[in-house]
């Protein structure tokens, strides 16, 4: 999948598409899910143009992977998720579902999240 700067999340970096910003920082911009699956769902992606993990890990510097974990920490906080716990997700290609060719992260909490996956799924 290569980067398309077209992607909703380069809309919204770029001003085009409004969105409910929760945090903000140089390296990163988290906002609300517009189809929230959880109580709290909150997007946080990077103002790079990466278009997934292994992008980042390859071409990203130390300074913005780091930026990236602490700003979902951040968001959970903000969100009031550390006691009651919260889940952060990555899709990564086709079989992962990953929608928008641009690397994000959902967070997500606010009730019990239940299992990831059923126990009799088998690869």
């Amino acid at each position: 999948m290569a980067y398309d700067d077209n992607n909703i999340f380069a809309k919204i970096l770029r001003g085009e598409i409004p969105n409910t910003t929760v945090l903000e920082t140089d390296q990163v911009l988290c906002f609300e899910d517009i189809n929230p699956m959880a109580p709290v769902h909150v997007l946080v992606i990077p103002k790079g143009k990466y278009v997934d993990w292994s992008d980042m890990a390859a071409n990203g510097s130390p300074e913005e992977v780091m930026a990236l974990f602490q700003a979902c920490s951040n968001v959970a906080e903000i969100k009031g998720l550390d006691e009651g716990g919260y889940r952060v997700l990555s899709n990564k290609g086709v079989d992962a579902r990953q929608e928008v060719p641009h690397l994000h992260l959902h967070v997500v909490g606010g009730r019990d999240l239940k299992r990831m996956l059923p126990p009799d799924i088998k690869g």
